[in-house]
């Protein structure tokens, strides 16, 4: 036997590549994203799409961007997550991934703040989203950005898992 390349008709063995099972999982995480999305436009601001219904944002509208804000929060979590297949996630992203949770359990508590009596307006009111609750809810947001940024893989080398 002599070491000659392959010809053309000589099928080339192939291995599974690492990308081959993360394109799913990000598709996966795109789409429960984009929909996270939309339900919390659809929550925040109704009028965009001719639903509003109510002068005030009140305990539905809460409800619905706050469901749809998880959905983010879910779908971005599967996303940067897959990015680290194979690879050991560092210190960092597991800060950052628990910064994700602790920024959205601030915005729902911010949020549902008239629920649990904490608000301005207690249950017996009505209750109503105002400029303290969105504040809340604001700087539970950026909790969860700055709990992505803290995710995302900056210096691995993917070239050598493939």
């Amino acid at each position: 036997m002599t070491n000659q390349p392959p010809s053309a008709s000589t099928p080339v063995p192939t291995t599974p590549r690492a990308d081959d099972a993360l394109t799913p999982r990000i598709r996966l995480s795109l789409t429960i994203t984009y929909l996270g999305l939309f339900i919390f436009a659809v929550g925040a601001k109704p009028s965009l799409f001719g639903w509003d219904r109510s002068p005030v944002v009140g305990f539905v509208q809460i409800v619905v961007f706050l469901f749809g804000l998880a959905l983010i929060c879910l779908g971005g979590h599967l996303g940067l997550h897959a990015l680290w297949w194979g690879v050991e996630r560092t210190i960092v992203s597991d800060i950052g991934s628990r910064l994700v949770a602790t920024g959205y359990v601030f915005s729902v508590f911010a949020g549902l703040a008239d629920i649990f009596g904490m608000g301005s307006h207690p249950f017996p009111q009505i209750p109503y989203f105002g400029a303290w609750q969105a504040a809340g809810v604001l700087i539970g947001q950026g909790i969860i950005a700055l709990g992505f940024l803290m995710m995302i893989p900056f210096r691995h080398d993917r070239s050598a898992n493939l």
